[in-house]
């Protein structure tokens, strides 16, 4: 009976220690996951452990994770698809979460799409990728994007009559909070 309860007991502690090591890397898994590289806060603090970092972790390449901020990564908005979606460089196709425009042929959808590109294209924008569901049926990145002033364009959207409310749980945004 000794021996059960012992093995138990590691097989706890084993498990245990493996759900942990999850938690730590999870930042890490999900920037590699979209081809992105963490930044560590404290890389630029000059204690021996971060000293001996990997060269390639302190050389950070355009995108940002923004730890002192909302925003989670950053980037060159260098296509408008539509009202509702924009591509940004080395980040990928970014699906505004919680709001729809109209769709090509629709009414509003010129429009939409050219307050987009006013606020947006060939300018850095800020996104704050939605951590429940990140990625849409398309595997376009859900996230909330802002400006290059800090203005949610999401809301602006909505704001500006361009959009409507489209709300899908799980998010971890609730658009009807922006109004």
């Amino acid at each position: 009976m000794n021996e059960k309860l012992y093995f138990l007991l590691i097989l706890i502690i084993s498990c245990s220690i493996v759900s942990f090591m999850g938690c730590v890397f999870e930042s890490e898994d999900y920037a590699d996951n979209y081809d992105l590289k963490v930044n560590d806060s404290n890389l630029n603090s000059s204690n021996d452990t971060n000293d001996n970092l990997n060269s390639t972790k302190k050389n950070i390449i355009n995108k940002k994770l923004k730890n002192t901020s909302k925003y989670e990564f950053e980037g060159k908005c260098y296509k408008v698809v539509d009202g509702d979606t924009i591509d940004v460089e080395g980040i990928g196709r970014i699906r505004f979460v919680g709001v729809n425009t109209p769709e090509r042929g629709e009414n509003g959808y010129k429009s939409a799409k050219e307050y987009v590109k006013n606020k947006c294209l060939e300018k850095t924008v800020y996104l704050d990728i939605d951590d429940r569901k990140n990625k849409d049926r398309y595997n376009r990145t859900l996230a909330v994007v802002y400006t290059d002033d800090g203005q949610n364009l999401n809301h602006l959207l909505l704001k500006e009559n361009h959009a409507e409310i489209m709300y899908i749980p799980p998010s971890e945004f609730y658009p009807y909070d922006w109004q």
